[in-house]
C-alpha cells in the first residue's frame, strides 16, 4: 500500500484539476457555507452529528485571519438558523498563530465567545509539531479564562502525547475535551511513531488514558483495530450508549450534542459504512465537514502529508458502493 501511495501521490500534479475535484467531491462538503449546511441537513437523518472546518490555513497576513473570523461568524448563524447539531473545528495557524501569537489569542476568544452564546463548542484541530505546544497552551489559556466550550486534538503517533494527556487534564479537570487521533502529519522519527503497528497501539494507549483522566473523548479514527480496542475499553469501565458516564457521580457539564464521556468521528466519506453501524449501535457519531475555496489545496495536501489516503480514494474510485458517505 506504501508504494501504491507514493505512485497516486506521483501523479497528481499531472492529473488535470477537474478530476481532482470529482474525487474531492467525496470528502469535502462544497465551496461554500449553503453547500455544507445542505449536506449536513441531508445527512442529519443517518443519526450523524458534526463538525464544520472552514478550509485553509497558515496564512500569510493578519488580513487573511479576518476573513476566517468573518466566515466562521457566518457559519455560527447559519448553525442555529437551521438547527444543525453541530460544532465547528478551528485551525489556529488559520487565524495568526505563526504570524501573531496574541492576536490568535484574541482572535479564538472571540470565537469562543460568540460560539458559547449558541452553547456551541470549538474544537482547536492540532497542526504539525511547529505548533503543538502553542495549540495546547492555547486551550488552557481560554479554560482559564472560564472559556470551557473547547477541546484540543491530539496525535497518537507523536512521543510526547500521553504526557500532554496528564498536562491538559490536570489543569481543565472534568471539563477537559480532546479528540484523539493518528495523526495526519508524518513528523520525524525522533519525536514520533512512524510504522503502522506503533502508532495503532500508541493510539490505544492514549484514549485508555483520556478515558482513565475523565476526560470527554473523542475518537477520531478510520482503523478497525482502533475501533475494536476503543468499544473493548469502553465496555470495560461500564461507558456506552444510553448509559450516564460513571466516571463521575453526577453530570458533568458539557456543550450540547455530546455524548455520554466519549463519541466516534470519521472524515467526510470515508468508513460511512462503520460510522453507520456505529450509530445503530445507539453510539455518538460526529462527521467532520470540511469546506472552502481551498478544496484543492486540502486535498492534495492530505495525500502528499500520508499518502494512506490514496487507499480511500482509490476505494472510491473503483468500490463506491461499499464507501459512502
Amino acid at each position: 500500500m506504501g508504494l501504491f501511495g507514493r505512485v497516486i501521490v506521483g501523479m497528481m500534479p499531472l492529473t488535470p484539476r477537474f478530476i481532482i475535484r470529482w474525487i474531492a467531491k467525496r470528502y469535502v462538503a462544497g465551496t461554500d457555507i449553503p453547500s455544507a449546511i445542505e449536506l449536513m441537513s441531508r445527512m442529519s437523518s443517518e443519526g450523524a452529528c458534526f463538525t464544520v472546518d472552514v478550509l485553509g490555513e497558515d496564512i500569510e497576513s493578519l488580513d487573511e485571519a479576518q476573513f476566517f473570523m468573518d466566515e466562521y461568524s457566518r457559519l455560527l448563524d447559519a448553525i442555529v438558523e437551521n438547527n444543525l447539531d453541530a460544532n465547528i473545528s478551528i485551525k489556529p495557524t488559520a487565524l495568526g498563530l505563526l504570524i501573531d501569537e496574541s492576536t490568535a489569542l484574541a482572535n479564538i476568544e472571540e470565537l469562543l465567545i460568540r460560539a458559547a452564546e449558541d452553547d456551541i463548542f470549538v474544537r482547536l484541530d492540532m497542526e504539525d509539531h511547529r505548533v503543538t505546544q502553542a495549540t495546547i497552551d492555547t486551550a488552557i489559556a481560554m479554560h482559564t479564562k472560564g472559556l470551557t466550550n473547547i477541546g484540543v486534538v491530539l496525535q497518537g503517533r507523536l512521543f510526547r502525547t500521553l504526557s500532554d494527556i496528564l498536562e491538559v487534564s490536570s489543569v481543565t479537570g472534568s471539563s477537559t475535551d480532546f479528540r484523539i487521533c493518528k495523526g495526519i502529519y508524518l513528523e520525524s522519527a525522533e519525536i514520533s511513531h512512524t510504522r503502522y503497528r506503533e502508532i495503532v497501539d500508541a493510539t490505544n494507549r492514549s484514549i485508555d488514558l483520556m478515558l482513565d483522566s475523565g476526560a470527554y473523548t473523542a475518537i477520531a479514527s478510520h482503523d478497525t483495530p482502533v475501533i475494536k480496542h476503543s468499544l473493548e475499553s469502553l465496555k470495560s469501565r461500564g461507558m456506552g450508549p444510553g448509559v450516564e458516564d460513571p466516571r463521575y457521580s453526577e453530570p458533568v457539564p458539557r456543550s450540547a450534542g455530546k455524548g455520554p464521556g466519549y463519541e466516534f468521528q470519521f472524515l467526510l466519506g470515508v468508513r460511512g459504512n462503520i460510522r453507520r453501524n456505529l450509530a445503530k449501535q445507539g453510539h455518538r457519531t460526529r462527521v467532520y465537514v470540511p469546506y472552502g475555496t481551498k478544496w484543492y489545496e486540502y486535498s492534495m495536501r492530505r495525500l502528499r502529508e500520508n499518502p494512506e489516503v490514496a487507499l480511500h480514494v482509490a476505494k472510491a474510485l473503483l468500490m463506491p458502493w461499499s464507501n459512502r458517505r
